[in-house]
């Protein structure tokens, strides 16, 4: 489960961020999760129910996830398709010479701070 780790990263950037702004006090983490990312959404969750616990800056922080749909490319027609749905082969011409646009992104899109 690599999902541990990855949390035990964002949880180390948060703590920074806080400490760096003098923030007491954490309410949210909102995360932008590819498609394709190799994590998992539900188990990322339950590692940051875990990991949020142990520091006192976000104790109480809810983990928000937007998903981004993942879009590949295709080069011999310039055409954009949804991966998940056609993978390598491009839909409109059959080329296998395409390769992922976007789709397996892991970024801290926002930090909210609670005044408590």
């Amino acid at each position: 489960m690599h999902e541990l780790g990855v949390v035990f990263y964002v949880v180390k950037d948060v703590k920074k961020v806080a400490e760096e702004n003098d923030v007491r006090h954490i309410s949210a983490v909102t995360i932008e999760l590819g498609e394709v990312s190799a994590v998992i959404p539900e188990y990322l969750v339950d590692c940051w129910n875990w990991a949020r616990k142990k520091e006192p800056v976000m104790e109480n922080a809810e983990l928000r996830i937007e998903k981004m749909e993942a879009v590949s490319f295709c080069e011999d027609c310039k055409q954009e398709y949804p991966t998940i749905q056609y993978a390598k082969i491009c839909p409109y011409c059959g080329s296998e010479h395409t390769f992922l646009l976007r789709g397996n992104e892991f970024n801290i899109k926002e930090i909210e701070v609670s005044d408590e």
